[in-house]
This record gives C-alpha cells, structure tokens and sequence, in this order.
C-alpha cells in the first residue's frame, strides 16, 4: 500500500480545514441566521448616578399570575437589556438587581402595556440605578489603599503586594457568597473582565522585540558613541545620553532603557573620574519624561491608550511639542545642578579604560541588528497604519515578536525568560484591586467629587489632573494610581464640555509619568536603575534623587500643564 507522506498529509489536512471553513461563512444558517423569533420584547438602558453605562446587572420580568420569573437578562457592556416574553401577561413588573446598587422595581401601567400588545416591542425610559454603600465597600477601599502603602513604603515588593490586593478581594468577595452578602465584592469571572488583555500582549510583544534586539549590542555601541562625540567633556557627554535615553524610551520603553544603559554609563562615569550617578539619575529622570512622546513609551501610556483609544499617532502629534520644551529644561536644571561635577578635572582617560570601553561597546550581531532593525521599522509603522485599520496596537506588537523569533532563530527558552512576567503578573493583578474599588463605587465618588471642584472649567480640570496626579506620583508607583485614576478621567472627560478631545487623558499621561521623578520609589524605571546601580557599589539615595527629582518634576509639570493648555486650546 502507497503511503502519503507526513507532510503532504498534513497539507492536505490542512486545506480541506480551510475549506469546510469557508463553507461554513459562504453557505447560509438559516438555524441561526434567519430563525425569526417570536414573542414580545421589552429593551432598555441603565447607568450609574455618573451617567456610565451598569454592566452585568440582573433584570427579571414578572406577572400577576407567576411567582418565577417569565423572562430574564442581563446587561450589556453599554449598559443595555432586552427582555423576550413568550406570552402577553395582564400585568407585567421589571426587577433590576445589581451588587452595589439599589434594587428598583418597575411597574408598567395599562398605556404601556397596550404599546407592547400592538408593536411587540416596547423601550421603556433610561434607568439610573443608586449606588449602595456595603460593607464590601470599606473593605475593597481598605485593601486598595494597603497595596499602595505597601509598593509606596517597599514594604512588599510591588508584585506581591497586588497578589496579595487580588487574593483578599478575592477571598472576601467568596466568604461574601457563602455567609455575609455586605462585605461582597466581585467574583472571579467579573475581576477578569477588568483586565485589559490588549495592556499585556503588547507588554509581552514588546519586551521580546527588545530582548531580540539587546542581543545585537545596538545600545551599548550607541552609549560609546556618546562619550566620543563629547570628547570627554562631562556636560556634553550628559547631555547627549539623555537625548538618546529620552529618544529610546519613545521607541521601546523607560524601564528596558534603563535596565541597558545604566552598566555602561557607570563605567563612563568611573572612567572620566565623576560621580556616575551624575550621569544615570539624568538619564532616568530624561528616560521617564521621554516615553510620554508615543504609546509604548511608559507602561502608563499602554494603560491610557487601551482604555481611552489613543493611538501611536495621538501621543506623537499630541504629546512630543510639550516633551521636548520639558527636555530642554530639564537639560539647562541638569547642568546647573551638578556644575561642581563637571568642574572636576579627571585627569585624562587611559587607553586600558579606553579601549574596555570600546569593546563593550561593540556591536556583537551586525547581521541580527540589521533584520531586527527591518523588523522594528515594520512594527513602528504597524502602530501608525494599524490605526486608520482600527487595529489595536497589540497586534502588531505580536507579528513583529513572532517574525523576530521566526527569522533570527534566537533560543526561544532565553527569550521566554527575557519577558519580565513579574511586570504581567502585576498588571493583572494590579487591574483586579483597581476593579474591586470600580465596582463598590469607590472611584464614582472620586469622580464625583473632583467634577463638583473643576465644575465646567476644563483648563481647571487639566491642572488638577497633571499637577494633582503628578504631586501623588511621587510617592505612589504610577502605573497603579494611573490605572487607578482612569474611571476618574473616563467620568470626567463625558461631563465636562471640550474634554471630549481626550485632553484630560494626555493630563494623566503627563503628571503620572512627570511625577514618578519626584522621588526614587515614585517609578519603575527609578527603581530598577537604584538596584543596578547599588549592586555596583554606587547606590541612589532616597535623598540624592530628591534634591535634583522633585524641581525637575514640578519644572517638567508646569511645561507639561501649558503644554496642554496651548495645544488644545484650553485658554
């Protein structure tokens, strides 16, 4: 008997797959496309005191002559239901039940029910359904406040302290179901609704591209190339590392940017006889203010984009003007500020030195940085035409990983490890404690309460946002207070008049990002760098960082608020 080869059966197999499915979309369903359903129908749409649409909420229909319920459904993401009854009843009553809200009961009167008769379809008016403050809602504000005491003072390392955020919101919300409804929460299936999935394949895309990239030596080369195109000159030199730092943040992100120039910028810095921190705590401070240009330059940014549907282009165009005045400035306040160590004369670098420099400096891959620098390009241009597509950013993110992976064949074990999953680990977890305070309403009154402080005023509304988040983000992480802050800046952007051009989301880009350089624990790239550089011998200190940090960010703040003011034209 005559055998099939494995790989043409498999080809073979493989394209009657894809024949069935094209049979499938091509011929009609008449099962499911164009069965007619018969009945009646009762639709509406409910929302929260702040005007956002309810999710998941249950509503039930009942009749005089029932005790169960004769229809039942739940809300959509747009806070919309639709109820389908198999009979006319005499007398029809609608129940809306939600955790955290109100129980309403809607009675149809005679006019009502005649419309319903006659049409078989009847839209009854938008319902707003109060808030209710359990139990569980103390208990969530308790535990969201505790994960930020926790990553703020390093009492737990971020990761640990949203796990353990997650798990006690998890487990209350489940002692909740068993024994005490008050103290409630949310259940699992609903915290997972909260993470946004798009935040951690483009994190998980990104962190392989420049793992595939860091292997080709492109960052080290470059940093060399600086401290001879300053010809020694320490001022010079710093300068020229902050444009580069600034510009490679936009590209990649601040905390891979720094995790690679901090080696090398420490044996410039010992070389040339000054302190090497005057040369990293400049690049951190430049690196956090530069990644505020594009979408995948702060991890803040991922979050704001994803949620707001900001794209690649939108930060460019919108941010980059505000980001450059803020560097220039930034630059003037750095020279001045370590004039005395500029004014050192190292006395000459040795060839040893010199040419240790040079061969770390090298690039090790010629042929890898080539293709990976094709790819990148192709990845960047993904960003920007994968908008007009409507294509979220992820996607691209994905492709060009892949393609790396594919066409530079580098261990796939290595670079698996390379992804920083404790990073992905706490962005999912982060998102279930922020969850747990969005749906006891925590961050509804935070809304609230601030749109009752800016009322209509939206130059107001900026400057408490960027000066406000960015005075909390220098001693709260800002990855968690802009993930935190979102639902504020969601309310407020559909409530106050021009805000609609998203203005009030690039706010929250600026102060988070711009703030996390007030002090050491205010930014993950701030953090990673201090343990880089403590290893070395040369460690930050909490007071080092705060001397030149916190000018720095009240500098780059106000740049940042007028920045905005000028740019959409809230004078």
């Amino acid at each position: 008997m005559k055998h099939f080869p494995l790989r043409k059966t498999f080809t073979l197999a493989l394209f009657f797959l894809c024949l069935l499915s094209a049979l499938w979309f091509v011929i009609p369903q008449p099962a499911f496309a164009n069965k007619a359903q018969s009945g009646y129908y009762v639709t509406g749409h409910i929302t929260d005191p702040q005007g956002q649409p309810i999710v998941a909420a249950e509503i039930s229909a009942f009749s005089s002559d029932s005790e169960e319920p004769i229809a039942e459904a739940e809300s959509q993401e747009d806070g919309s239901w639709g109820l389908v009854l198999s009979r006319m009843p005499e007398e029809l009553s609608i129940y809306f039940e939600r955790h955290h809200f109100e129980d309403q009961l809607i009675e149809l009167d005679e006019i009502s029910l005649a419309s319903l008769e006659e049409m078989s379809v009847l839209r009854i008016e938008d319902l707003t359904l109060e808030r209710k403050v359990t139990a569980g809602f103390w208990i969530a504000t308790a535990i969201f406040v505790c994960v930020l005491l926790l990553i703020a003072f390093e009492i737990l390392q971020s990761t640990k302290a949203a796990l353990l955020g997650a798990s006690a919101v998890l487990l209350t919300s489940a002692i909740g179901t068993a024994f005490a409804p008050s103290i409630y929460i949310l259940d699992f299936e609903r915290a997972l609704t909260y993470i946004n999935w798009e935040v951690i394949f483009l994190v998980m895309a990104m962190m392989i591209v420049v793992a595939v990239i860091e292997e080709t030596g492109i960052f080290q080369w470059t940093a060399f190339q600086a401290y001879r195109l300053s010809g020694g000159r320490s001022w010079v030199l710093v300068l020229i590392l902050m444009i580069f730092t600034a510009v490679a943040s936009a590209l990649l992100d601040n905390f891979t940017t720094m995790l690679l120039m901090t080696p090398i910028s420490l044996q410039i810095g010992l070389a040339l006889g000054i302190n090497p921190l005057a040369l990293i705590i400049p690049e951190v401070l430049a690196s956090n203010v530069g990644g505020i240009s594009t979408l995948i330059g702060t991890p803040t940014n991922i979050l704001i984009g994803a949620s707001a549907g900001i794209g690649f282009n939108d930060f460019l165009l919108n941010q980059t003007g505000g980001v450059i005045i803020a560097l220039l400035a930034m630059g003037a306040y750095v020279i001045w500020h370590y004039r005395k160590e500029w004014a050192k004369v190292s006395g000459g670098i040795s060839e040893t030195l010199f040419e240790k420099l040079k061969e770390n400096g090298r690039i090790r891959d010629p042929d890898g940085l080539k293709k990976s620098g094709i790819v990148f390009v192709l990845t960047i241009a993904g960003f920007i035409i994968g908008e007009r597509i409507h294509v979220v950013p992820a996607v691209p993110a994905i492709i060009g990983a892949t393609a790396l992976l594919i066409w530079l064949k580098p261990d796939i074990h290595h670079m698996i490890k390379a992804v920083d999953w404790t990073t992905l680990v706490f962005f999912m977890t982060l998102f279930m404690v922020v969850g747990g305070v969005q749906e006891v309403g925590l961050m509804a009154i935070a809304a609230t309460s601030i749109s009752k402080i800016v009322g209509a005023n939206l130059g107001l509304a900026i400057f408490v946002i960027v000066i406000g988040v960015g005075t909390f983000s220098t001693f709260i992480a800002n990855i968690p207070l802009a993930a935190s802050m979102l639902p504020v800046v969601d309310f407020l952007s559909g409530s106050i008049p021009g805000a609609t051009s998203k203005v009030l989301y690039y706010s929250l880009s600026m102060g988070a990002a711009m703030g996390g350089n007030g002090f050491l624990i205010g930014g993950e790239a701030n953090l990673v760098t201090a343990g880089i550089t403590a290893q070395a011998g040369s460690p930050i200190s909490f007071k080092e960082f705060f001397k030149i940090g916190l000018p720095i960010t009240y500098i780059t703040l106000l740049i940042g608020y007028l920045w905005l003011m000028i740019r959409f034209g809230a004078f």
